[in-house]
């Protein structure tokens, strides 16, 4: 992964457009959830130490290309302001006469934020026009730090890459390359690939990647019942696509054929509805009509935990069950103690996608994980071997001599 980095650049005086995920839930006019303004404080901490005058760009939700106050940043540079400590400039638009007006009128250290991006519909389309009046309101440099969006060719994230001398890394950015780097291209083994989730639909192609570069893989959640009718299981109500039975046939045949250890769970919770407080445990053979699994039972949990245990590389994304119910909530809360018990005994962790981020926060062991990833479908992408179109767009770093 050796692009430049902010550290690389000359930053003194220059105004320097810094692509961030703000991407932030908003409740009325406040911040409901700060932890991805809070992930870019040290790039942004670094730029205003060096003297840079910081331009910085984000979308917030999908206003469709036009304008909608609903998804305004002004919120989130109130929010901005308490956490630097110091003044944010807000600009009305991202493009135009404030924009460039306000850049023109920054000191050293000072801070803009833009509006909205996506208020144009250009910025999906990857616009070059676009893209051109955006590095124009920089000195020729531009900072990716926005690894959540890194896996979109939009114009912000790559199309104003063709329209400076330098594109670097931001610091968040370089952590989530390095960590996700490490376990696709030189993982400490054993490796153990933990995924979770509703759909397979969504993960076909990590599960295919992942079965290359894991030791073992572990499903759960409600995409292992796929997993399970297929191979003739009795599953009652419990969620399946039923167009994805073949395909989830043959990634079973493959990992036998490879002597590839892929564990489906033994044993669930049950209940007649998501929302039915009676519930009971059965082995996945003996699972009843009319009854559906939301959660992975004690038996799969034990097995699962005794795989981590002897873990040195751990990728996990997607919850077990429907751990946004306190009765489904069990496995996704178990493993997310054993894999910051792993972690304690020197094993790398990784954990991806919203809902399994939620799940160690709320089983209270966040800062107990290796590294937990800020872009959910950029980091699955990344783990299904993709190329990220705002990673490749960044400039190489120079080669060392």
């Amino acid at each position: 992964m050796n692009k430049l980095s902010i550290r690389d650049l000359n930053l003194k005086g220059k105004r320097v457009f810094i692509r961030v995920d703000f991407n932030v839930p908003l409740d009325g006019a406040k911040v409901a959830d700060d932890t991805r303004i809070r992930e870019t404080l040290p790039t942004l901490r670094l730029a205003i130490d060096r003297g840079a005058r910081l331009v910085l760009a984000s979308h917030l939700g999908r206003p469709k290309g036009k304008v909608d106050p609903r998804y305004s940043l002004a919120p989130v540079a109130a929010r901005l302001r308490e956490l630097l400590g110091r003044p944010v400039e807000f600009a009305s638009d991202c493009i135009g006469a404030d924009a460039v007006q306000k850049s023109k009128a920054l000191s050293d250290g000072g801070v803009l934020l833009l509006e909205n991006v996506r208020y144009h519909p250009q910025e999906e389309a990857n616009d070059p026009g676009f893209s051109q009046q955006l590095a124009g309101l920089s000195d020729q440099l531009f900072v990716c730090d926005a690894f959540g969006s890194a896996h979109r060719a939009h114009a912000s994230v790559v199309g104003i890459t063709k329209f400076v001398a330098q594109a670097a890394a931001g610091l968040l950015m370089e952590r989530e390359l390095a960590y996700l780097g490490k376990a696709v291209l030189n993982p400490e083994r054993p490796f153990v690939a933990l995924l979770g989730g509703a759909k397979v639909s969504d993960k076909i192609e990590v599960v295919r990647n992942l079965m290359k570069l894991a030791d073992v893989m572990l499903i759960g959640g409600a995409m292992a019942y796929t997993f399970l009718k297929s191979q003739g299981e009795p599953v009652g109500k419990s969620l399946v696509e039923e167009d994805k039975l073949d395909l989830a046939r043959g990634l079973l045949d493959e990992a036998r054929k490879r002597n590839f250890r892929l564990l489906l769970p033994i044993d669930h919770v049950l209940a007649e509805s998501p929302d039915s407080t009676a519930t009971q445990v059965t082995e996945i053979a003996g699972t009843p009509d009319g009854w559906m699994g939301l959660d992975v039972g004690p038996k799969t949990i034990e097995l699962f935990r005794e795989e981590l245990s002897k873990a040195r590389t751990i990728v996990w994304n997607g919850p077990l069950g429907m751990f946004e119910k306190p009765a489904f909530a069990q496995g996704t809360l178990a493993m997310a103690r054993a894999v910051a018990a792993r972690t304690k005994s020197g094993a790398t962790s990784i954990v991806g996608g919203g809902d399994s981020v939620s799940a160690v926060e709320q089983s209270g062991v966040a800062d107990q994980i290796s590294h937990i990833s800020t872009g959910g479908g950029a980091s699955l992408e990344f783990l299904a071997g993709e190329k990220l179109p705002g990673v490749e767009a960044l400039s190489d770093a120079p080669t060392k001599h």
